[in-house]
């Protein structure tokens, strides 16, 4: 009898629990996700600000060692910018206009990553406080996450399913918002790439498909400004090829927003940066600590200031960007 009832309650604990418990969920998911010598996925990711969200197709490719592709396409305007790190460095690729920055960068190792396998299994491995919950026939994981430039994202939720695949990946602000989501529609384990996959040079663009225009038709201002900082002067000049407008803005904290046309290199051409990739609402930027440059919407954006801190910057910066997909 005492027999039996350990058997059915060992049952019990199968049926309520799900094929794994915490312990072993966590280490067979893991054990997985570190055993990858690549992979290629696929899926969407949503960047939440305030009553806005950005929206990107996103395609990523790995290969030990240091071998990464991340292709993000802006799905309102068909914009696509490529990470790449490899032996040679880090760039940031704009392929319509030929154009490109290799960066000094410990990229994607100094961030958290919300559509990179090992780096969000990285945060959960370094969070000794990490919950999992089981929901229906889904794993759900919480732990801290750190990026380093937005101190407002602190938690992330991992779903995984009952096959130990990542579904979606959530990440939230101290409120319990939600701000990124990303979320996995194809996911292959054993993908197989060329020699030259990883190169700049394989994946520039052939045809210069970006629009771009001879003179700025609207100048594009910052949402936010820092507290007593005001805008003082505007300045157009014109170029041999198109234009530029210089804001200036003083006061408490004051900084400089230049806009420039956008124009396609009739070869391939690469700016070095001290600094690093940075996902800001609608296109990825160059960040360093006193700067803060962008493409977007055929306009060249450079933001400048000694006095204000990166993370300010980032604000004020992804405050001019208006191309959001939904309200």
């Amino acid at each position: 009898m005492r027999k039996l009832i350990f058997v059915v309650l060992g049952l019990f604990l199968v049926v309520g629990c799900g094929k794994y418990n915490e312990k072993d969920a966590y280490k067979e998911v893991l054990d997985r996700v570190n055993s990858l010598s690549s992979y290629e996925l696929k899926g969407e990711l949503l960047i939440y600000r305030g009553e806005d969200a950005y929206t990107y197709e996103v395609s990523v490719a790995y290969q030990k060692e240091d071998n990464y592709r991340v292709s993000l396409v802006n799905k309102v305007n068909n914009h696509e910018q490529i990470i790449l790190r490899n032996q040679e460095g880090v760039y940031v690729l704009t392929p319509s206009l030929n154009k490109s920055f290799k960066f000094q960068s410990d990229w994607p190792y100094n961030n958290s990553q919300i559509y990179l396998l090992e780096r969000i299994f990285y945060d959960l491995k370094n969070d000794e406080d990490r919950t999992l919950t089981k929901e229906n026939d889904t794993y759900v994981f919480s732990s801290k996450v750190n990026y380093a430039n937005n101190k407002e994202l602190v938690k992330q939720k991992v779903y995984v399913d009952n096959s130990l695949k990542v579904t979606k990946v959530e990440v939230y602000n101290e409120k319990e918002q939600l701000q990124m989501s990303m979320t996995f529609t194809e996911i292959d384990e054993k993908k197989s790439f060329e020699e030259d996959y990883f190169q700049l040079e394989k994946n520039r663009s052939e045809e210069k498909t970006e629009t771009t225009m001879s003179e700025i038709q609207s100048i594009v201002y910052p949402m936010y400004l820092p507290v007593n900082t005001y805008l003082t002067s505007q300045d157009k000049v014109k170029l041999e090829e198109g234009e530029r407008v210089i804001l200036t803005f003083e006061g408490e904290s004051p900084f400089m927003l230049v806009q420039e046309t956008a124009t396609v290199a009739s070869t391939l051409e690469t700016d070095m940066v001290y600094g690093d990739p940075y996902l800001i609402a609608d296109t990825i930027g160059a960040v360093t600590d006193y700067s803060v440059s962008w493409i977007s919407n055929g306009i060249e954006y450079s933001l400048v200031s000694e006095n204000l801190s990166t993370e300010e910057m980032l604000t004020v910066a992804s405050s001019v960007s208006v191309s959001a997909i939904t309200k």
